[in-house]
């Protein structure tokens, strides 16, 4: 016969097992409970997340449709011609797609002998930066005339009245018709023509030497390449290579040149700081020079035709466009 049953207390029927699950069932509802009172600022960041990606992605496509506005400031006035000095000559460069761009040739003023007689010398091509136009260098080109060599100025599609629109690819065909037209030149000798770049004319007559090697180059504030100066300057956007229309990778590019290469640069540049034009410099394998100069800023004078520069300049082109 059974004995008498035993009524047991809810602390006798939690076995071990029992209480576990008690406490994991009471852990899942404290954590459904604290979700469901974060839910809001959860779904507030998850807002902000999505927020920045699709603002980040407008502001990507707008600088991807509007680049080159940042790179090319062209201006649409033509210099006038009452600017030159007396023998110098208004020429015009054909491009291989079919443009027609303003230049000036002005030969050199220091040479022996009737124009005629003369024998043909060295000469200096010029590349402009990304503003301003060839009337803008004028100052550096009779500085060189006077010291003996041939110049040609020109001014690159899209600016200065000329037609078309800057690009790469285009800056690159205007860059050859310039040294067609110098080479050919009955004063000149194209074995011992130099080119001088300013700051995105670097990058110009960097690409120019892959193709057309000059007897020597010159680079003044040398961008090592287009992306490296736009994180400089927009360091908030992920600069990309791969969205760049305009890459110029002069970096790469000094890396295969064989030239005499001389870097002028300030550390006082807010425009292509010191450091990248340095990476130019190192990246290049021939003879080479670098000459820092006391400036203020991108634009200083001291730049443009200053007696330190013209000096720095002088010397170099004296040893390797000699006879």
């Amino acid at each position: 016969m059974a004995g008498p049953r035993v009524k047991r207390s809810a602390v006798e029927l939690r076995t071990p097992r029992r209480t576990a699950w008690l406490w994991l069932r009471s852990m899942i509802l404290t954590i459904r409970r604290e979700l469901r009172n974060t839910m809001p600022f959860a779904e507030l960041i998850v807002r902000a997340i999505v927020l920045v990606a699709v603002v980040t992605v407008v502001v990507l496509a707008l600088v991807y449709v509007t680049q080159r506005s940042l790179i090319y400031f062209p201006g649409s006035t033509a210099p006038g011609s009452e600017l030159l000095p007396r023998g110098a000559e208004v020429t015009e460069l054909h491009t291989a797609d079919g443009l027609r761009l303003a230049s000036w040739f002005l030969p050199a003023t220091h040479r022996s002998g009737p124009a005629g007689d003369r024998p043909a010398g060295p000469a200096v091509l010029i590349f402009n930066g990304n503003a301003g136009d060839r009337s803008h260098r004028l100052p550096l080109a009779e500085a060189l005339t006077e010291r003996g060599y041939a110049v040609l100025l020109f001014d690159y599609r899209g600016y200065a009245g000329n037609p078309g629109t800057p690009t790469e690819e285009g800056l690159r065909a205007d860059a050859h018709a310039a040294i067609d037209a110098l080479a050919a030149r009955p004063e000149v000798d194209p074995e011992r023509i130099a080119y001088f770049g300013e700051s995105l004319g670097s990058a110009v007559a960097g690409g120019l030497a892959t193709e057309r090697p000059p007897a020597a180059l010159v680079m003044r504030s040398p961008p090592s390449s287009l992306a490296d100066v736009g994180r400089h300057h927009y360091p908030f956007l992920p600069i990309v290579d791969a969205l760049l229309l305009d890459r110029y990778p002069l970096v790469e590019q000094v890396r295969g040149l064989r030239v005499p290469l001389l870097v002028l640069v300030t550390e006082s540049d807010e425009i292509v700081p010191a450091d990248l034009s340095r990476r130019v410099f190192d990246a290049a394998v021939g003879p080479k020079w670098y000459v820092p100069l006391v400036a203020t800023h991108h634009n200083d004078p001291e730049l443009f035709a200053g007696d330190k520069m013209l000096a720095a300049v002088t010397s170099f082109l004296d040893e390797w466009l000699a006879d």
